[in-house]
């Protein structure tokens, strides 16, 4: 691996916040919380520069093909990703700037290698999710291979039309082979937000309506299970060229990309029934 590259300082004033941890803590799970406390205007992690949701500049190590690549990217070693990254920096003088780190080691680094000042205060997983919060993280990266990104899927699509968006692919499927990466809608950094049960509801009967083949949907329930969703439907359908096997398939996964993406809440599965079936002539 190349040793690091110090850049000349920025021009203008910045501070620096470092909230680092462990990996797979759950930093960029909380990141958005942490950064709307503080007033944070700009996150960096895993080699993006993110504000308030949307991508400004860099690209994600999770894009990488090998271990020591993405160490590399999420350092900002490649040139020509730094350089970027700088450049976007330097049109945002005065900002307040936090940065995701594995320990504070990492974190003064990767402002050595920007040109940033060093960090003025650090701020440790620990002292803002609780040890049963961080277990609970650590088992969802390890055992379910799941990421969080602070941002918003369309922008993971604008930005990444490979790697990272067949990665997440892999969250509305059920084989595990890779590690999944969850993305948070823009609207979380602004604070806390409740959505209620009859609103997935009303999404989740829309959404299988539209369905081919289906004609009603009765009685959709939506219930809780370790932080995800568990959807409900029942549906009346229509005899043609798909199979009940495919359209409730079709018709599950419709409702739980629906539900994800519009939401931003996790579905763990979603449950379609035939109560009726009417026969074309």
């Amino acid at each position: 691996m190349k040793t690091k590259t110090v850049s000349d300082l920025l021009p203008g004033k910045y501070e620096v916040l470092a909230f680092y941890g462990p990996a797979g803590t759950g930093k960029s799970m909380r990141s958005q919380m942490v950064a709307s406390k503080r007033s944070v205007d700009i996150i960096i992690d895993d080699g993006l520069l993110i504000s308030r949701g949307r991508i400004l500049a860099g690209k994600s190590a999770k894009t990488e093909p090998n271990m020591v690549r993405a160490i590399r990217r999420a350092m900002f070693h490649f040139p020509e990703h730094r350089d970027e990254v700088r450049r976007c920096l330097a049109r945002h003088p005065g900002s307040r700037i936090m940065i995701l780190a594995t320990s504070r080691g990492m974190s003064d680094e990767i402002c050595e290698v920007l040109g940033l000042p060093p960090p003025s205060e650090y701020v440790r997983i620990d002292q803002v999710a609780s040890d049963d919060e961080i277990e609970k993280a650590l088992y969802e990266r390890k055992q379910n291979k799941r990421h969080v990104i602070p941002v918003a899927q369309t922008q993971i699509q604008k930005n990444y039309t490979g790697r990272l968006v067949g990665r997440l692919k892999n969250l509305f499927s059920s084989r595990d082979e890779a590690e999944k990466t969850i993305v948070r809608p823009p609207f979380s950094y602004y604070g806390a937000l409740k959505i209620e049960s009859a609103v997935v509801e009303q999404i989740a009967e829309h959404v299988a309506r539209g369905t081919v083949q289906v004609v009603s949907v009765k009685e959709p329930k939506v219930k809780e299970e370790n932080d995800r969703l568990v959807i409900s439907l029942s549906l009346t359908v229509r005899t043609g060229a798909l199979s009940f096997k495919e359209l409730t398939g079709q018709a599950a996964l419709r409702v739980r990309v629906a539900v994800e993406q519009l939401t931003g809440m996790e579905v763990a599965r979603v449950d379609v029934t035939i109560a009726e079936v009417t026969f074309d002539d």
